[in-house]
């Protein structure tokens, strides 16, 4: 029977992917009022936060509205797009 080694090797080390932003843009089509309930229905922000995101969007053109590993942003994207708005995956600036 083979000999099993249990020792642990501490030295090793999990490390996390780099952050990906999901980003909202701005766009002649929707309502700022529509963006607002989006941001608060799918993200569940605030209605004050929903609202300084929206705002962010429609006077800078864009605004990081999530954070986090790219599968998870890739999924917001998407579901932004499912409710028309124009979003994009952004690698996190080193």
């Amino acid at each position: 029977m083979p000999q099993l080694d249990h020792r642990l090797d501490l030295a090793e080390s999990l490390t996390v992917g780099t952050p990906w932003n999901t980003v909202v843009w701005d766009d002649p089509v929707n309502l700022m009022t529509y963006v607002s309930w989006v941001f608060r229905s799918y993200f569940g922000f605030s209605s004050a936060r929903a609202e300084e995101l929206m705002l962010q969007v429609h006077t800078s053109g864009s605004a990081v509205v999530a954070t986090g590993p790219k599968e998870e942003m890739e999924r917001h994207v998407v579901a932004m797009h499912g409710y028309g708005l124009l979003s994009t995956l952004a690698k996190v600036p080193q």
